[in-house]
């Protein structure tokens, strides 16, 4: 294991613990070493992404779109990203990126899904929650905002 991969090691183990801002940091760190590392740019997204810092974790996964445009981690993180600023048209062409690159991908589905809720479009939003479930029964954010986008239905139709 190199030092980035033992500093990139740290960072995850940092994240998982909690401690964003200190591996926020360790990411600095990689990034100065290797500018177009793209695993570092899109973990540090991440972690301003919890750290609620959404533009400058944006800034992280358009970088890393850069260096190379088919990483359906950093559109689906970029989707969320501009979900979380309220720029859900924006989030839904990230997500249908993702999709175009990997039609099996859950969780585009799924958050594609929860922009289109939010957007008002319940139905469809219904249908993307149910495309995300055949591919996987169990992913838990399909299978609750699909009750809950049935339950709306619903509720309107009485």
């Amino acid at each position: 294991m190199n030092n980035i991969e033992k500093i990139l090691s740290h960072a995850i183990d940092l994240c998982e613990d909690g401690n964003f801002e200190k591996a926020v940091k360790l990411y600095d760190r990689i990034l100065r070493m290797d500018p177009n590392n793209v695993n570092a740019l899109i973990d540090k997204g991440v972690a301003l992404q919890n750290l609620d810092k959404l533009k400058p974790a944006l800034l992280c996964f358009e970088n890393a779109l850069k260096i190379d445009q088919k990483n359906i981690t950093a559109l689906v993180n970029k989707g969320s990203v501009l979900h979380g600023l309220g720029e859900f048209q924006k989030a839904i062409l990230a997500y249908d990126e993702a999709i175009a690159l990997d039609k099996k991908c859950t969780m585009a589905l799924a958050y594609k899904g929860l922009s289109l809720g939010e957007m008002g479009s319940v139905e469809d939003a219904l249908k993307y929650f149910k495309k995300a479930l055949r591919i996987d029964k169990d992913y838990d954010v399909a299978l609750i905002n699909k009750q809950i986008a049935q339950n709306l239905l619903r509720q309107s139709k009485s």
